[in-house]
This record gives C-alpha cells, sequence and structure tokens, in this order.
C-alpha cells in the first residue's frame, strides 16, 4: 500500500534510529453514512476527509496520517461499501477490495444509533475471513443512553468477526477516540515512519481543494440533488494583481441542466453561497486569502466516464 506522498522510508529510519516505533495502514469499513470520515478527522486532529449527512461522501480512499511520538496511523477512510452501478460506483467497490487486502489492520465502523442492518452483516461477512486484525467501533454514543450503549455494543458483539474488539465511540465528541487509538497502534508492526510526521493527508493539494469545494455543494444541495456533482481544480496561481492572493478556478460537473440549475440558483444566488462558503473552507486550508472562481458545468452520465473520474483521482 504504497503512495507518491510517503516519506523516504531509509530517511525516516535515520531520524528515528535507536527509537522502536509502529507504523502502519489501517482501513476503515461500514457502510454508507456511519461515520468514518468524522472519525478518520478525529483522529489525524484536522479535516482530511469530507464530512456530509447523505451517504456516499467519500468517494475514494483517502489516507489521513496520524502520528504520535513513537507510532503512526495511515487511515485508508474507504467509500461506504455497496453495491455497483456504474462505473463510478466499481471503482470505489475495487479500491475497497484492494485497500482491504493491503492494510495491515482493519477498522469496521458501526453507526449505535442504527439497527444492524443487511450492510453491516455483509461487511462483517467480508472481513470473517481477514488476514489482518479487524477492530470495531461501535460510534455515535453521545446520541445514546447508558442502557442504549449496551444494547448497541451487544448487538454489535453479535456479528463481529472471531477475535474482534470493541470500542464505543463518538467521532463528534471524541469521547474514546483515545482509547481506540491506543488499540490501533497496539495492532501495527514495528516499522519506521511512512510518513513525514507533519503530514496529515496523501491527497495532492488540488484534489484536497476540489473536496473542500465539494463538501460546500452537498452541504446546501443535498435536498435536491443526490451525489451526482464532481469537482476538478483547473488551476491553482497567484492572483495577477494581487501576488498575497491564491486564484483558484474550479469546475463542478453535474449531469443534466436542471442540476445545474439547482447549483446555480436563482439569479446565481447558489453558487454565490457555496464559493462563499467554500473560500472560507480553502483560506483554513492554505492559511490566506483566496479568489475562487467556480463555473458549473453538464456531462450526461459522467459517473460512467473514464476519462473524468480519472480527471477526478478516483481510481
Amino acid at each position: 500500500m504504497s503512495s507518491a506522498g510517503a516519506a523516504d522510508s531509509g530517511d525516516v529510519a535515520r531520524r528515528g534510529a535507536g527509537a522502536a516505533t509502529r507504523a502502519g495502514f489501517v482501513a476503515l469499513a461500514g457502510r454508507p453514512n456511519v461515520g468514518k470520515s468524522t472519525l478518520t478527522n478525529a483522529i489525524v486532529g484536522s479535516k482530511v476527509a469530507i464530512v456530509s449527512d447523505r451517504p456516499q461522501t467519500t468517494r475514494r480512499a483517502i489516507r489521513g496520517v496520524a502520528t504520535g511520538p513513537d507510532w503512526q496511523l495511515v487511515l485508508v477512510d474507504l467509500p461506504g461499501v455497496q453495491r455497483p452501478r456504474d462505473a463510478l460506483t466499481e471503482r470505489m467497490a475495487s479500491s475497497i477490495e484492494r485497500e482491504l487486502a493491503e492494510a495491515d489492520a482493519v477498522l469496521f465502523v458501526l453507526n449505535g444509533d442504527e439497527r444492524i442492518g443487511a450492510g453491516d452483516r455483509r461487511i462483517a461477512a467480508l472481513l470473517t475471513d481477514s488476514a489482518a486484525p479487524v477492530t470495531v467501533a461501535v460510534n455515535k454514543v453521545d446520541r445514546l443512553t447508558r442502557e442504549r450503549q449496551a444494547q448497541a455494543l451487544l448487538h454489535a458483539a453479535e456479528i463481529a468477526p472471531p477475535q474482534a474488539e470493541l470500542f464505543p465511540v463518538s467521532a463528534k465528541t471524541g469521547a474514546g477516540v483515545g482509547a481506540l487509538v491506543a488499540h490501533l497502534v497496539e495492532q501495527l508492526p514495528a516499522s519506521p515512519l511512512l510518513y513525514e510526521p507533519g503530514q496529515r493527508s496523501d491527497l495532492a493539494r488540488g484534489e484536497m481543494l476540489a473536496e473542500l469545494i465539494r463538501e460546500q455543494v452537498l452541504r446546501r444541495t443535498f435536498q435536491e440533488l443526490p451525489h451526482v456533482v464532481g469537482v476538478v481544480v483547473e488551476d491553482i496561481r497567484p492572483a495577477e494583481r494581487n501576488p498575497d492572493l491564491t486564484r483558484i478556478d474550479a469546475l463542478v460537473w453535474v449531469e443534466t441542466e436542471s442540476q445545474k440549475a439547482i447549483v446555480v440558483g436563482h439569479g446565481g444566488r447558489m453558487i454565490k453561497t457555496i464559493g462563499t462558503a467554500a473560500r472560507r473552507e480553502l483560506e483554513r486550508e492554505l492559511a490566506g486569502r483566496v479568489y475562487l472562481s467556480l463555473s458549473v458545468r453538464v456531462r450526461r452520465h459522467w459517473r460512467s466516464d473514464d476519462a473524468l473520474l480519472d480527471r477526478l483521482g478516483i481510481d
């Protein structure tokens, strides 16, 4: 499970000479909308995966890097497991299978606020023969009474793979996350650090900025649009008249003219609102002022367009 963003292992090993370290890849598996992205962000300590109340927000395996004094967790936030329907979901399914096969450990995330469903059971069956150790996190316990939390853990234990340990957590409040991290570190092999200590994600800068823009589109249009929105950052450069200002040109892809009308809004109000919110997120990420230029384009059936999926960075 390699990445172009990984640090040279020899350099990191030399920096950590004399100190025993643990490092490895932890794949987060779970059905859509159980909170894998929020949990990834909580463990890393900053936003590396976008969050939405709608399922299937995550489309690619996003690696978040959490580094401690003698350990490094590379968290692979996988798309929610679902049956493939088009080229996009076929790529997502292949990504899940590949990352699970290569992981050093697996974190199976369940939503403690909902009943165990067919999707949860399907994933549990998939993980039963996992060569990597499996840990189960029962998320969203901040919404539960003690009695309901006990019931959720009992139901989770019924489908958990053999030898899997269970941890009640709240990715939102951070409750139980520390104990979960300590356990996951114990599952990792002895290894030099895989990424530079200050690195938080393996996404290229343009891909990360595109994800932050897509998050704002989803937050403001999820009532009207299914997940048919794609975002590509076309250019990142200093503004011509103000070198302290970063200009970002981005395209928002949808599949129909009616969807474009929703994203643009009456008189352009929606795209202006999206742009303002996205610019704030981009400025927070880049720690500087941003000028964002957003365009909305229609490409029918883009989720089956391999060329565009390649541009979006979805393997």
